[in-house]
Order: structure tokens, then C-alpha cells, then sequence
């Protein structure tokens, strides 16, 4: 019973967080599909709603060197982050070790880009980033708790969608 109630709760946190990221986004639509089934996510619900809405804001952060008139729809069937979380007794949650071996990042996203209204690209890619623990990262991304996952997002990004979106 309690497992179908937390997983109730994290699908309303979904559809509020897609319905958010719809409206307040430019150009970026984020659904999470099936989150309560996704390989990886923290297990405090406080921890993965706070993770699904750091994605949310990093797509629409992305979304913005969208040119005008175009629009992307990302739907997100699938999560891992990098690392391995571990139970803790901490009133900051559990522990999430990376040791850069099989912990790698990954997400499965189908994506839409259209301009005004015309698709332009769709398609479904399956990100990984295998190499994320000896890749240098941005100092702005430092101290992030995401910073794997948004260079391999960013990176996806820069490859797929804005190579079409020009």
C-alpha cells in the first residue's frame, strides 16, 4: 500500500512538474513518462522531485538557443544518474558514490523539434556518457549534484537537436 501511494505521489509530481515546464518554458516541453519505473532515481521523494525539477530547468536553459519559431518536446522514459546511491541516516538524504565504472549517466529521450507548427526532427536517443569521471567539467558545474548528467544532456543537445535546429 505504502509503495502505491509513494509511487501515485511521484507520477502527480510528474505531471505537475511536465505541466510546469510546458508553460514556462521557451520552446521546451518536458514529460516524464513512467518516473516511478526509472533505473535510477534518489529514493526520498523530496530528492527525486528535486532532481526531476533540475532537469526541467536545465532543458529550459537549453531550450533558449533554440532560434526563434522552434520548439522542442522531450519526453523522458528513462533515468540514471552517475553513481550508486547508498542508504544514509542523514537529514540530507542518502549517498550517492561515483567511482566512474559501469555508474555512468544515462537517459532515454524521445524528442520532437518543430517551427512553427512543421516537424523538423524526431527521433529517440538512448544518452550515455561512459567517460563522465575523467572528462573535465565546467567550473560553473563544480559543485552540482547533476553536473554529469547535464554536460552528457548538453552535449546531447549540441549534436542532435541544435545541428538541425539551424
Amino acid at each position: 500500500m505504502k509503495s502505491k501511494i509513494g509511487q501515485a505521489a511521484l507520477a502527480a509530481v510528474a505531471i505537475i512538474l511536465a505541466l510546469g515546464a510546458g508553460a514556462a518554458s521557451a520552446g521546451v516541453t518536458v514529460n516524464y513518462v513512467n518516473p516511478e519505473k526509472y533505473s535510477d532515481l534518489p529514493k526520498g521523494e523530496w530528492e527525486r522531485e528535486e532532481v526531476l525539477k533540475e532537469l526541467v530547468k536545465y532543458f529550459d536553459k537549453l531550450g533558449q538557443e533554440l532560434p526563434a519559431g522552434q520548439d522542442l518536446t522531450v519526453n523522458i522514459t528513462d533515468i540514471d544518474l552517475s553513481g550508486m546511491e547508498y542508504p544514509g541516516n542523514r537529514a540530507s538524504g542518502d549517498l550517492r558514490v561515483r567511482e566512474g565504472k559501469t555508474d555512468w549517466p544515462y537517459m532515454e529521450i524521445h524528442y520532437t523539434l518543430s517551427a512553427n507548427g512543421q516537424v523538423v526532427d524526431s527521433g529517440v536517443s538512448q544518452i550515455r556518457d561512459q567517460s563522465y569521471m575523467v572528462r573535465p567539467i565546467k567550473r560553473a558545474f563544480e559543485t552540482d549534484n547533476l553536473r554529469f548528467e547535464k554536460r552528457m544532456l548538453q552535449d546531447w543537445f549540441n549534436k542532435t537537436i541544435l545541428k538541425k535546429a539551424k
